[in-house]
C-alpha cells in the first residue's frame, strides 16, 4: 500500500526523532550531610554541590533520498552533556587519584576534569565563574572538590552517575621529612614523558607505552603528582637517565643511548631520539629470558618536558647521567680482575684497565680512551635539537657533555652530577700517586659550570667503599686520598657520597636490647649509622629473609 500511494502521489520526506529528554532532570545532594575527613588513602563517595541544566546537542542524519525510490528520511539525534561539580572531603588534601562513574573506572584522559584539593587560598574554578557570573562564584576554600566541564551522559542513561574519588592525604612523619627523591627508572624510552605515547602494532592494533593508569596523565606525570602530594615538603627531584655499557675493559667499552626493540612505529608521539642516535643506529639492549634486560635511554624530548613539569611544581632539577652495564650471560669478554668472563650484567664501578688494576702509561691510555677526548664546543644546540655532528667516539665525555647541553636547552637545573660510582676508574694510576680519571672528573667539573652557570650545584657520586681513600693492595701500604683534587676543585659544590648502610634488620619477633623499640626508634637508627657496617648482602627470598640469613650481592644479582 505505501508503495502504491507513492507511486499515484509521489514521494514524501519525513523525519523522525530519536530519544529525547522531555523535561530538565532535577539534581539533588543529601542535605545536611558531613564533610568527610581524609587520612591516608580512601576512596570517598562525593556530593553534587554544585551543577547547570543539562546542555542538549541536536545532530541529523538523512537516509533515503535521490535514487532511492522513495522519499529521504531525516533522523534527529540527541545527547546531553553536564556540568557539575562535586564536593569531596575537608582540605587540604594531597591529591585526587581515580574516579569512579557508577562504580566503573573513568579514564580521566577522556573528559575534562578539573580538581580542587581544599586549600584556603583556592580560586573559584573558571567554569563556575563564567556560569554564575564574575564575583559571584563561590570558591569553596578547604573543601577538596571535583569539576566536571561537559561531561557526556549517553553511557550513563542521561543522568548524572554516582562519582567516587580516591583521595590521598599525607599524614606519616616519615613523608613531611623527604626533601629530595631520587626519580627511576632510569631505563625507559617514554616513561618520563608528559604526553601520551602509542605503538601501532598494525591491522588496527595500537598499544600506549607510557600510560598504565586512569588518571588524567601520563604514567610520569601521575606518579610526580602523586610524590608531591605524598611528600608535601619535597624541594628537589634528580632525573635519572641511562646510557649503557658494553664492556668491563675500559679501552673497548662503548657508551650509547640503548633501545628496548629495533622496530618500533609510533601511532602517537615524536619518534624516539637521543644524541643523535636513531632506532636504528642506537644501541638494542640484550635479550634476558625472551624480553629486553633493560628498558631503554628516555628520549631527549622525554626529558625535556619531564624537566618542565617537575619545575611547574616548584621543585629543583638535578640531572644525574648513569651508566648501566649490559653485559649479557656468555658474553665470553675477559674479566679485567682474571675471573674468567665478565660475570652478566655487572656494576659500572668494575669498569677498569685491563689487566687491573694496572701503574702505567697503558694504563693512562685506556682510562683516556673511556673517558673520551670530545671538545664541549662540538656538542651543541642547534634548531632546539643538541647536535653532536663529527662527534665519533662513544665515551664519558659525550654522555655528560650531552645532558649538559639537553639541561641548557631545558633552561638550566639546579644540580648536575657529573657521573657516579666508577670506582675502578678513580683508583686506576697512571703514575705513581696521578690518578688520570679524577683529572678528567675534574675537566667536566669545569665545564659543567661553564655550560650551566655558577648557580647550579655540580658534584660527583662516590661510592661508599672509595669515600676513604684508596689502598692498594699491592704490599706497599699506600694510602692515597685519589679524590681530593676533585672535591678541592673550585667548580665542585659538595662532596658526594652515594651510602647504603643496613639501619634496621628489625622483625616483629625480635626481643633483643638493639631492636626491642621497634624498626623506627631514633636512637638505634643512629647507632647503626655509626656501626660501620657497609650494605653490601641482600636477601634473595623470604625465607632468607626470615631467617636473617644474608647473601653477598655480587655481579648478575
Amino acid at each position: 500500500g505505501a508503495y502504491v500511494d507513492q507511486q499515484i502521489f509521489g514521494p514524501g520526506d519525513r523525519t523522525v526523532q530519536g530519544p529525547r529528554l522531555d523535561s530538565t532532570q532535577a539534581l539533588s545532594s543529601r542535605e545536611g550531610a558531613p564533610i568527610a575527613r581524609v587520612y591516608g588513602r580512601a576512596r570517598v563517595a562525593g556530593e553534587i554541590i554544585w551543577a547547570t541544566r543539562f546542555q542538549e546537542v541536536k545532530s541529523t542524519e538523512e537516509t533515503g533520498g535521490k535514487g532511492s525510490g522513495g522519499g529521504s528520511t531525516t533522523v534527529e539525534n540527541y545527547a546531553y552533556f553536564a556540568n557539575f561539580a562535586i564536593g569531596v572531603c575537608e582540605g587540604p588534601i594531597g591529591r585526587i587519584g581515580r574516579i569512579w562513574a557508577d562504580g566503573k573506572l573513568l579514564d580521566q584522559m577522556q573528559f575534562t576534569i578539573r580538581t580542587y584539593t581544599g586549600t584556603p587560598w583556592q580560586q573559584p574554578d573558571s567554569l563556575i565563574e563564567a556560569k554564575q557570573g564574575m564575583g559571584n562564584a563561590p570558591t569553596f576554600r578547604n573543601l577538596a572538590y571535583v569539576v566536571f566541564d561537559n561531561f557526556p551522559l549517553e553511557q550513563f542513561g542521561n543522568r548524572i552517575p554516582q562519582i567516587a574519588v580516591e583521595v590521598l592525604r599525607p599524614t606519616g612523619r616519615l613523608e613531611k621529612l623527604v626533601s629530595g627523591v631520587n626519580m627511576i627508572p632510569g631505563a625507559t624510552e617514554f616513561g618520563y614523558d608528559t604526553e601520551r605515547v602509542t605503538e601501532d602494532l598494525g591491522n588496527g592494533i595500537t598499544r600506549t607505552l607510557n600510560v598504565h593508569q586512569t588518571t588524567n596523565w601520563t604514567d610520569f606525570g601521575a606518579s610526580l603528582a602523586d610524590l608531591v602530594a605524598t611528600c608535601p615538603n619535597l624541594k628537589q627531584i634528580a632525573l635519572v637517565v641511562a646510557w649503557f655499557g658494553d664492556d668491563l675493559r675500559a679501552s673497548h667499552c662503548q657508551l650509547r643511548p640503548g633501545v628496548e626493540v629495533r622496530n618500533r612505529v609510533l601511532d602517537q608521539g615524536e619518534d624516539w631520539s637521543v644524541a643523535g642516535f636513531t632506532r636504528s643506529t642506537a644501541h638494542l639492549v640484550s635479550s634476558n629470558n625472551g624480553n629486553p634486560a633493560y628498558g631503554g635511554t628516555p628520549s631527549d624530548d622525554s626529558v625535556l618536558r619531564a624537566i618542565n613539569l617537575i619545575k611547574s611544581y616548584g621543585l629543583k632539577v638535578c640531572i644525574h647521567p648513569f651508566i648501566m652495564m649490559d653485559v649479557p650471560a656468555f658474553a665470553n669478554l675477559p674479566d679485567p680482575q682474571g675471573a674468567g668472563d665478565q660475570a652478566p650484567y655487572p656494576w659500572r664501578g668494575r669498569v677498569t684497565c685491563h689487566p687491573a688494576p694496572g701503574r702505567s702509561a697503558f694504563a693512562g691510555l685506556q682510562v683516556g680512551a673511556f673517558a673520551g677526548s670530545v671538545d664541549a664546543s662540538a656538542i651543541t644546540i642547534a634548531n632546539g635539537r643538541i647536535s653532536h655532528e663529527g662527534v665519533g667516539e662513544n665515551s664519558f665525555r659525550r654522555l655528560m657533555l650531552h645532558y649538559m647541553r639537553l639541561a641548557q636547552l631545558a633552561g638550566g637545573v639546579d644540580m648536575f652530577m657529573i657521573g657516579s660510582e666508577m670506582r675502578g676508574l678513580t683508583t686506576v694510576q697512571s703514575a705513581h700517586g696521578y690518578f688520570p680519571f679524577v683529572q678528567a672528573l675534574v675537566r667536566l667539573s669545569h665545564e659543567a659550570k661553564a655550560i650551566l652557570g655558577p648557580s647550579c650545584f655540580v658534584t660527583y657520586g662516590a661510592d661508599w667503599s672509595e669515600y676513604f681513600g684508596y689502598h692498594p693492595q699491592d704490599g706497599s701500604g699506600d694510602v692515597f686520598f685519589h679524590l681530593d683534587p676533585l672535591w678541592a676543585s673550585a667548580s665542585i659544590d659538595g662532596i658526594g657520597i652515594d651510602n647504603y648502610m643496613p639501619l634496621s634488620d628489625w622483625r616483629d619477633d625480635d626481643t633483643d636490647d638493639l631492636s626491642a623499640h621497634g624498626p623506627n626508634d631514633p636512637k638505634n637508627l643512629k647507632a647503626l649509622m655509626a656501626a660501620g657496617e657497609g650494605f653490601d648482602w641482600y636477601y634473595p627470598s623470604l625465607s632468607h629473609r626470615n631467617a636473617k640469613q644474608r647473601v653477598s650481592i655480587t655481579d648478575g644479582k
